[in-house]
């Protein structure tokens, strides 16, 4: 094998690097024993920084474009500028490309509930979380700072940490925001503004930036919201009395509607209504956040127990030319008695009644026949 096979094994021309992992943000190239060839075409593409490390020290930084290493003044050693130790130069330099593109869509969430004082609600907890992107805006210090001599280094090694930076000023600008916990969603957009500028400065010493950050939800404890919606169901309510009175009226109505059991539920809906009504005007005692300190001083007094509901009234049907009619009240069949339509030998029958029987053998209309006045006088 000629010198020259042996020159073109140990040269590298052309040093680039093309990323398809969507997630590499320092990629060293592989060398591999080989001596980097003087002159050779350094390419570096848009969205990407090469570093050069020379002798455990960074060297220097190319940006985007074609570059042709050629100048004695960059840390660039050949096997021919040092035939005495038989083309193994002692001189090891070092490229490092850095992906400075967005890194779109990392997660970023509250582990644990955070403590808060709200203005309504009083102390409560609350989760968070969303997405942000990063990029790397100084390739020296990123790599001096972070990335060290880690041959290929992805954004799983740092998001770590940035989501624990993002969490602890999350924390403490919300919890300094004075914002109500009902108003949050309406400014998580400056929330995430604010946010973005506190971590600033922390995230530059790294050599790093974000771009973005969304705050997709904040969220209360389930029983906190389960409360919550109880409280929204009553303001739909409205006037709570006059949805009590109104869903009584509703009760007494379908009752009397139903001819089977109308007097009985009309009944039970009568008492049960005035039973509401006497609980409604009992006096209402302040909630926790607004009671007085003598509310809990005296206990209100107990509400009297409601009055029994009235005795069944019971309806009657009448059977009259192979027809019935009714139902008619024992008021309606008195009035009946007095006009002549209802006599001692009409076929009556109500509910829990053995069959149709007459009139005056049904003890209870029995008594309308005895009430009528005795035929008037002769002669008057």
């Amino acid at each position: 094998m000629s010198i020259f096979d042996f020159l073109s094994g140990q040269f590298i021309d052309v040093i680039h690097w093309t990323d398809d992992t969507r997630d590499t943000m320092v990629w060293r190239f592989e060398r591999q024993g080989h001596e980097i060839k003087y002159g050779a075409k350094l390419t570096v593409r848009e969205g990407q920084t090469a570093v050069f490390v020379h002798e455990g020290q960074l060297a220097d930084v190319f940006t985007p474009g074609l570059y042709m290493l050629e100048t004695n003044n960059m840390p660039i050693m050949t096997s021919l500028q040092h035939w005495d130790h038989g083309f193994k130069s002692p001189f090891k330099s070092e490229i490092y490309f850095v992906n400075t593109t967005r890194f779109n869509d990392l997660k970023w969430g509250t582990k644990n509930p955070i403590m808060l004082r709200d203005p309504e609600f009083g102390p409560v907890r609350i989760r968070a979380y969303g997405t942000y992107s990063i990029r790397v805006s100084d390739a020296a210090r990123f790599m001096t700072e972070i990335v060290g001599t880690d041959g290929e280094f992805t954004t799983d090694e740092i998001t770590f940490q940035i989501r624990n930076i993002i969490v602890q000023e999350f924390s403490r600008v919300i919890a300094s925001s004075g914002i109500p916990v009902l108003d949050m969603a309406a400014n998580t957009a400056d929330l995430g503004k604010l946010i973005t500028t506190e971590i600033a400065p922390t995230l530059e010493g790294y050599g790093l930036s974000i771009p973005e950050l969304y705050i997709e939800n904040i969220s209360l404890p389930p029983a906190v919201e389960k409360a919550l919606d109880k409280r929204t169901s009553m303001g739909i309510v409205g006037d709570l009395d006059a949805y009590t009175r109104f869903s009584a009226a509703e009760a007494m109505t379908s009752a009397a509607q139903n001819p089977a059991g109308g007097g009985m539920a009309a009944g039970l809906g009568a008492g049960m209504g005035m039973a509401m009504a006497q609980q409604m005007a009992q006096p209402q005692q302040p909630g926790p956040w607004g009671a007085h300190p003598q509310a809990y001083q005296q206990p209100a007094a107990a509400a009297p127990p409601p009055p029994p509901p009235p005795p069944v009234e019971h309806v009657w049907h009448i059977a009259e030319n192979g027809q019935t009619r009714g139902p008619f009240s024992k008021a309606q069949m008195g009035r009946m008695v007095t006009s002549g339509e209802l006599t001692r030998g009409t076929h009556v029958w109500t509910q829990g009644q053995d069959g149709w029987k007459t009139a005056e053998d049904v003890q209870e209309l029995a008594q309308l026949f005895t009430v009528l006045p005795p035929p008037p006088p002769p002669g008057v």
